[in-house]
């Protein structure tokens, strides 16, 4: 055996050794790397051409791990804080086009009508297919007061759209809330930022002050919910449970093995929930709903969720520059992986709206209408206009909402049929 043949035999030898170099197909990557140096068209960076080979590697992974370049970087970290700039939507890439995940609460994507599963195929008139998901959100970007125009493709409609933005600094309040009815709360969690969790105990207390009677029950709104930190999802969960399992992770690593446990103080004091959720739900929102819907603690209502069942964990390379990478898949407490599978509700509701009838140009017959009427001694004398609402009822507002609210007094009232039984 000659040198060139003991040289071929290592080589190989390496490349089977899943624990070193594969030195053939390094070899290919700095033939391929001098190739386009001295024989493209255009002159090109070395530092350029590197960073397009990581950003090529990390995307032949899964759709949530890329490279970070500086401004996206700069983004993320700003992102988490609640303020970033651009339309207000969360992305991801689905056959070379641009998916919207859910479009964020109050931003410019949500008022011009984005959708939770829009794809996104043309940016200002420039085609998306191609393009990395780094470079098309950098596309999307831009000084706020300027307008973009999407050409997005929505499941139901035969033409494409055009939709135009004007981009603005996205100031997201992760957590809203609302009294419905007298006893019955609201909190609508937009997106799980660092400070999420403390936003959402500041809610429930504001709910308890406002219902001196004590809350009955509250609807949990994650509908559109794209997710964000895994801290603040554990905190959320842990809010409405005292004991139990909240997620688990596993990854290869056994420092992405871990276990999340709710600690004790429930601060509904077991009052009634319901969560509502829809394809726009996605990774922390299912995280949160997951372990409600195995512990038993919430009823799950609307559609199946997106199904993110994967951990990202940001990788530092340098001051500027950092990895996200997929490091770990998620379980309920009761071992199921969301991954590609997503959440069932326990009770499904279609996304519509309710249209009130229109005011009859004759108004019905009431007993107040009749002559010689016998009046209530005790009110008086009664008017066909006291038994009007002028407020539009919830069904009308959101009809999924109203339903979860018709569950929780349901839920209420089952609850005081049992205590009298015993």
């Amino acid at each position: 055996m000659d040198a060139a043949d003991t040289e071929d035999t290592a080589a190989d030898t390496a490349a089977d050794d899943g624990n070193t170099l594969p030195l053939d197909d390094l070899r290919t990557f700095a033939e391929v790397f001098g190739r386009i140096k001295s024989d493209y068209v255009e002159d090109v960076e070395d530092r350029e051409l590197l960073a397009s080979a990581i950003r090529g590697m990390l995307g032949g992974l899964d759709p949530h791990s890329s490279y970070l370049d500086p401004d996206a970087y700069r983004e993320l970290r700003v992102g988490t804080t609640g303020e970033f700039g651009g339309l207000g939507i969360e992305v991801g890439l689905e056959d070379g086009f641009v998916k919207v995940i859910a479009p964020i609460d109050d931003t410019p994507a949500a008022r011009a009508g984005i959708r939770a599963g829009d794809l996104i195929v043309r940016i200002d008139g420039k085609p998306v297919k191609g393009l990395s998901l780094s470079e098309a959100v950098t596309m999307m970007r831009g000084k706020p007061g300027s307008e973009i125009e999407l050409t997005v493709v929505r499941e139901g409609e035969g033409n494409p759209l055009q939709v135009s933005i004007v981009r603005d600094v996205i100031k997201v309040a992760s957590v809203k809330s609302r009294t419905l009815d007298p006893g019955y709360g609201y909190l609508r969690v937009s997106n799980f930022q660092a400070g999420t969790t403390e936003d959402l105990l500041e809610a429930v207390a504001e709910l308890k002050s406002d219902n001196s009677d004590g809350l009955k029950g509250v609807v949990l709104d994650l509908r559109n919910n794209p997710g964000g930190v895994l801290n603040a999802a554990v905190g959320v969960s842990d809010a409405f449970l005292d004991s139990g399992l909240i997620v688990y992770t596993q990854g290869r690593d056994e420092d992405n093995k871990l276990e999340f446990k709710a600690g004790p103080d429930d601060v509904l004091d077991g009052a009634p929930l319901a969560v509502l959720v829809n394809s726009g739900s996605a990774s922390a929102s299912e995280i949160v709903a997951g372990a409600l819907q195995d512990q038993g603690r919430a009823v799950i209502m609307g559609e199946k969720t997106f199904g993110k069942g994967s951990v990202q964990t940001i990788v530092p390379i340098d001051d500027r520059t950092a990895l996200k990478l997929t490091t770990a898949r998620y379980y309920t407490p009761s071992g199921r992986s969301i991954q590609a599978l997503g959440i069932e509700p326990d009770i499904e509701l279609v996304r519509g709206t309710v249209a009130l009838e229109e005011d009859s140009a004759v108004a019905p017959l009431k007993e107040a209408d009749l002559m010689r009427h016998l009046e209530d001694p005790e009110n008086g004398e009664a008017t066909a206009e006291d038994d009007q609402d002028s407020d539009a009822p919830l069904v009308a507002e959101d009809y999924q909402l109203a339903e979860a609210l018709n569950v929780l007094k349901g839920l209420n009232l089952f609850r005081g049929a049992a205590a009298k039984r015993e």
